[in-house]
């Protein structure tokens, strides 16, 4: 005869107990990688990509250089997790104050600038960031995200917007260009001013208002 052994019954307090402790282990572990992108950006804030060794960033996150490496294989993927982060800030900016005045391309050049105000307060993390999506092997989502917010200003929600819609190309045209744009003012070979009217110049011949 075969003897079947039944299934361990899971009561529902075990049940809840068991999921309250996944959920408890979750919001652990994303405040560990919060803090441990949170450190990455202070560090880069303050030397550059050069600062931001993964030995020195797991000592200003609190966290063993094994702990590091799991969530972030590589020091450029936790330079591609620092650009999101400042991408995230920069969303909840715009979904906060969203740019009202003006026709589409003076919609989208406010979101710009405001990225390049927000950007340029700390100069050696916008460097090592911009760097970043320049040199990275890594694939970043940063000109899809960016091209989405000019979308959103310029045209509304994206999601309406059909796939092969011109104004998706021209936003996508008009982010790379404020990428090159903030290269020569880290440089020192252009103004914010200078910067602003060159996108002015650009967003009307490319975008459509809508």
């Amino acid at each position: 005869m075969t003897t079947v052994t039944a299934e361990p019954t899971v009561t529902g307090d075990e049940a809840r107990g068991q999921a309250a402790g996944q959920g408890a282990r979750s919001r652990s572990q994303h405040q560990r990688r919060k803090r441990i992108v949170q450190a990455a950006a202070a560090l880069a804030s303050r030397g550059g990509i050069e600062a931001m060794q993964m030995r020195t960033v797991s000592e200003r996150a609190g966290v063993a250089l094994g702990t590091l490496y799991r969530y972030f294989p590589s020091k450029m993927d936790l330079v591609v997790a620092v650009v999101s982060e400042e991408l995230d800030l920069l969303e909840g900016s715009i979904e906060r104050r969203p740019p009202r005045a003006g026709a589409a391309p003076e919609r989208a050049v406010e979101v710009l600038m405001r990225a390049t105000r927000g950007l340029m307060r700390e100069p050696e993390l916008a460097e090592a960031l911009i760097r970043s999506l320049l040199l990275s092997d890594v694939k970043t989502d940063f000109g899809d995200r960016m091209s989405e917010l000019l979308l959103r200003a310029a045209s509304g929600p994206p999601e309406d917007i059909p796939a092969d819609d011109p104004r998706r190309l021209a936003a996508r045209a008009l982010s790379g260009i404020w990428t090159m744009e903030m290269i020569e003012m880290l440089r020192g070979n252009a103004t914010a001013e200078e910067i602003q009217a060159r996108l002015e110049i650009t967003a009307a011949r490319l975008l459509i208002d809508g």
